[in-house]
């Protein structure tokens, strides 16, 4: 099988430099364009050699068509803004599209549905397997727990992250309100300050830190009377989510369009 051709999106990002430092060690797939903003300082430049490894004789662009012209997959953790627009282009193109991207709002995520009626679209919160495991874990806890047992997601990143909670601890919270069987937006507290009263049965709560270079260290805490739960991934390398992002867009060849998960990536779907 031929390899799979790669456009790796906000490449002069943290997870952009990832992937193009790991694509040329990794089997099956190759780097055929390395996308950033029209203004980026790092346009002409090659994009391995630019990040202090080898180079790879792909420089970074902002010419979205001609990278979608020799393309079978977009990987894409850059902003949202440019993840809905490439979310539109991989759609008109039939391109596959892997969605790390964070800080979505609803408007992006109907967006990328929408896209998803025309092409493959994984997108996920987090790309790393153990994360996706934690997330069918914690929806398995709330379900056989109730609201009885409160949850509490906590969850610490690196200073420089800029949106919170982050996408992981909001898929997290998603999987426990799913195994609730109710909606997060209804049954969520965020950011708890002053005189805010006894907490309320049921909701799901989120404690955001921000510090030093925390990669991502994400616990879920169900507290029952007398007894407390806690289940937590602490990720040491981004490399876990660069990696989990290739295998999403190796899984994405033969698929039908639809807007899928790493859970389906992972055969853990209705696991």
């Amino acid at each position: 099988m031929n390899e799979l051709r790669l456009v790796v999106v906000g490449a002069s990002g943290r997870m952009g430099r990832m992937l193009t430092q790991i694509i040329p060690d990794t089997l099956g797939v190759r780097l055929t364009a390395a996308l950033e903003q029209p203004d980026s300082p790092t346009l002409g430049v090659d994009s391995g050699f630019g990040h202090g490894t080898t180079p790879n004789g792909v420089p970074i662009t902002s010419d979205v068509a001609a990278a979608l012209a020799d393309a079978d997959a977009i990987v894409d953790f850059s902003s949202p803004v440019a993840s809905v627009e490439m979310a539109k282009a991989a759609a008109r193109a039939k391109i596959a599209h892997v969605i790390g991207t964070t800080g979505l709002s609803q408007a992006d995520l109907d967006a990328i549905a929408e896209a998803a009626r025309e092409t493959v679209v994984v997108r996920s919160g987090n790309m790393s397997l153990g994360v996706n495991l934690l997330a069918v874990l914690v929806e398995r806890a709330a379900r056989a727990l109730g609201p009885a047992w409160d949850a509490e997601i906590v969850e610490m990143h690196h200073r420089l992250k800029v949106d919170a909670p982050s996408g992981t601890a909001l898929l997290l919270g998603e999987a426990a309100a799913h195994g609730r069987g109710v909606a997060l937006a209804e049954n969520s507290a965020r950011g708890r300050a002053g005189l805010t009263g006894p907490r309320r049965l049921g909701e799901i709560g989120f404690a955001s830190l921000r510090g030093g270079t925390v990669i991502g260290d994400h616990t879920v805490v169900f507290a029952g009377a007398g007894e407390r739960i806690e289940l937590s991934h602490r990720a040491e390398d981004r490399g876990v989510f660069a990696r989990g992002a290739l295998a999403a867009a190796l899984w994405t060849r033969g698929k039908a369009p639809g807007l899928y998960s790493m859970a389906d990536v992972l055969g853990l779907s209705g696991a």
